[in-house]
């Protein structure tokens, strides 16, 4: 997690060298190894969508002034926690769960010895959370109003069905085994599923892409080919999570603007590692000349660890193959895992 550590007093600018990240001093209490800064304001301008966490070492009401023009969305905040720079307390402001902030205020208060100060309702009493459960299994959260549905009956110890298209470990108590009901969650590939009358849809972000691309090949050429083989076959976007090709085509400026888009790690295989993947893959004599190995997309799809679901499909200079990964959901629980 990339952190910014942001102090105002000489405790503070201790405490966040105890911290560590990359750290932010206020200019009359500065040391060689931080950054001055005069106004904590325009700081907090200049990092707040450039980091993935911001710890505050100050008062919780200065932390927030900071913060409040740029708060847009908890799937899209960063973490922000507060500490006081005696290093008694830390406080996770925002992003408590999907952005971690719950879980980096328990390793700051290991390393200085201060007391987390957790308030989010699920973490308190040691419930079942949601939105912690989909982060620790990668699943992407369909509604967040559904969410916070869930977490509601949860804490107001409600029956919320569960209903998973793939394999998972037991339930914890909160949850019941349904296929209807007033609330509940339901995991699959398809969030248009609402077996409950208000559905928590996950989806698992398992879907890797094989490319194969020309060179020169644009960014937007090769995001509007993917798009169309997601949209023609069904499936959704947001469980992209990976993206595959030849390691000859590694280096391609549009295949990795693609990549940085969507956040995705770019798997690069040899020609060797391709064609000694088993299956029944498409074969082109001019892609073999070119590259090594007879198909590209589908064989790098395979590679990346999934089974192949949309084979080979042509357009715009591109070929796109679409394979799944193979999903287990965790359920357990313990102490530590409440505060992911």
């Amino acid at each position: 997690m990339k952190t910014a550590v942001i102090s105002l007093t000489e405790r503070g600018r201790a405490l966040s060298a105890k911290i560590g990240g990359d750290r932010y001093c206020y200019e009359k209490h500065c040391d060689p190894e931080a950054v001055p800064f005069a106004d904590i304001r325009e700081l907090t301008a200049g990092l707040f969508g450039k980091y993935d966490a911001l710890v505050f070492v100050c008062a919780s009401g200065i932390a927030v002034r900071a913060i409040a023009p740029h708060i847009v969305s908890k799937l899209t905040d960063p973490a922000v926690i507060a500490a006081d720079d005696c290093g008694r307390f830390v406080i996770p402001l925002l992003s408590g769960h999907i952005g971690g902030a719950n879980e980096l205020a328990r390793q700051i208060a290991g390393k200085t010895g201060a007391v987390p100060v957790i308030t989010t309702a699920t973490d308190s009493r040691g419930l079942f959370s949601p939105d912690m459960f989909a982060k620790a299994n990668g699943l992407v959260i369909c509604s967040m109003e559904a969410a916070k549905a869930v977490a509601a009956a949860v804490v107001d110890g409600r029956t919320v069905g569960f209903s998973c298209a793939y394999p998972h470990s037991p339930l914890p108590e909160e949850l019941t085994e349904a296929d209807s009901g007033s609330i509940g969650i339901r995991i699959s590939g398809d969030p248009g599923e609402k077996p409950f009358d208000v559905t928590l849809n996950l989806m698992p972000a398992n879907i890797a892409v094989g490319i194969g691309c020309k060179r020169g090949t644009s960014s937007s050429d090769i995001t509007t080919q993917i798009m169309r083989v997601f949209s023609d076959n069904g499936v959704d976007i947001r469980r992209l999570a990976a993206a595959a090709t030849a390691d000859i085509t590694a280096d391609e400026p549009g295949l990795l603007e693609f990549c940085e888009r969507f956040s995705l790690p770019l798997r690069t295989f040899s020609a060797e590692e391709l064609m000694s993947t088993p299956g029944e893959f498409a074969h082109s004599d001019f892609v073999e000349k070119v590259t090594g190995a007879d198909n590209v997309c589908e064989r790098a799809a395979v590679c990346a660890g999934g089974t192949l679901t949309v084979r080979k499909t042509a357009g715009n200079g591109v070929t796109a193959a679409v394979s799944e990964l193979p999903v287990f959901i965790e359920l357990e629980r313990n102490e530590d895992s409440c505060f992911m």
